[in-house]
């Protein structure tokens, strides 16, 4: 079997990256489109100003949702402009709308996150939702970004609750990727695992497990230290490739399930993945040190572990059956599972994983 690993054409990571934009553009043509998320827009825009200087540019702000329409709405924009380069600035939502609107143009596309809260930055793929939020599909892409450039000043910066997000997407990397490769299902790569995609996997979760606690405690402090840079590495650089060349599996299928209930929608990304990939190592048959390890580090960061904590207060098995029989759909990656995942299967372990969270 054919094995395989892609990456962006380069990552840059540091202090200050976006007002120094034009070193970083300087071999792509002009106009640059910048899709902007509307809500940073006061927060960044001075900063791209002076980034971009003697730069010609135009700004487009992101309506909120990775859906078909938003999709098609800036494709028009922008090749009505003939823009040739597109900047996708934001959370993970705003990227994989940029990477999108870039592979219908067939231009380049560069990524500058402006949270570390998935690893959707380093990913040939853009996840699409309804204009209501549901999961809809996978758009995988013919390439990943051409660049990314994390800057880390603006992650300490946002939200702490986004970077302990992209920890708990980060966390699912190394269990989903030792799930694919024992099935040798050919992931996004276009090929199987390698030892070099695994290897990233284990160092992702080992570093979320040494820095994490210390990364949070900064990110609460607004300021930058070697722990936050570790886990903004962790979450956006480790856990892309090694999601990407090492695959997927039950985690992200559970999330996606979860979508499917209207109370969880105002939970993020990682942190529904968190949640489910205790579920995961469930399904895994993992031992239960091994899935207690991963609860604590969860509770010590402030990722859910109950049902709860996900919004869903009114558990009952029908509603759990739903979530697990979403997670389950034909296509979905919860089948690159060593072993047959049924509905029944899923929803059991949903609910043995909120027990667990509870002790």
């Amino acid at each position: 079997m054919t094995k395989a690993l892609i990456s962006p054409g380069k990552y840059v990571q540091g202090k200050n990256i976006i007002e120094n934009l034009n070193e970083y553009v300087e071999n792509y043509e002009t106009p640059i489109s910048i899709i902007l998320d509307k809500n940073i827009q006061n927060l960044v825009q001075n900063k791209i100003e002076k980034g971009l200087k003697n730069k010609n540019y135009e700004i487009e702000l992101f309506n909120g949702e990775c859906s078909k329409k938003e999709i098609s709405r800036l494709k028009k924009k922008i090749k009505s402009y003939e823009g040739q380069f597109i900047i996708g600035i934001g959370g993970g939502k705003t990227l994989d709308t940029a990477k999108a609107v870039a592979y219908k143009l067939n231009i380049p596309v560069g990524i500058l996150p402006t949270i570390a809260a998935t690893d959707a930055p380093c990913s040939a793929l853009s996840v699409i939702y309804t204009e209501e939020g549901e999961f809809e599909e996978y758009l995988f892409l013919p390439k990943n970004p051409d660049i990314v450039l994390v800057d880390s000043e603006l992650v300490a910066k946002a939200p702490v609750r986004f970077l302990t997000s992209g920890m708990g997407d980060a966390l699912a990397t190394y269990f989903e990727a030792q799930a694919s490769s024992l099935t040798e299902n050919v992931n996004m790569s276009g090929g199987t695992s390698t030892e070099t995609a695994i290897a990233l996997g284990k160092l992702c979760f080992d570093t979320l497990l040494e820095y994490g606690v210390s990364a949070k405690k900064s990110c609460e402090a607004n300021v930058v230290t070697e722990p936050l840079e570790k886990i903004i590495e962790a979450n956006t650089l480790l856990s892309g490739l090694g999601f990407e060349s090492g695959g997927i599996a039950a985690a992200h299928s559970i999330h996606n399930g979860f979508t499917v209930l209207e109370e969880t929608h105002d939970k993020t990304h990682g942190e529904k993945v968190a949640f489910s990939t205790i579920a995961h190592l469930i399904l895994a048959k993992k031992k239960t040190e091994e899935i207690q390890e991963v609860i604590d580090f969860c509770k010590d960061v402030g990722l859910p572990t109950t049902l709860k904590d996900l919004g869903i207060t009114d558990i009952n098995q029908e509603k759990i059956l739903k979530v697990a029989k979403a997670s389950c759909k034909e296509g979905e990656t919860i089948h690159n599972m060593p072993a047959e995942m049924t509905p029944d299967k899923v929803k059991n372990a949903i609910l043995l994983a909120d027990k667990m969270g509870r002790k």
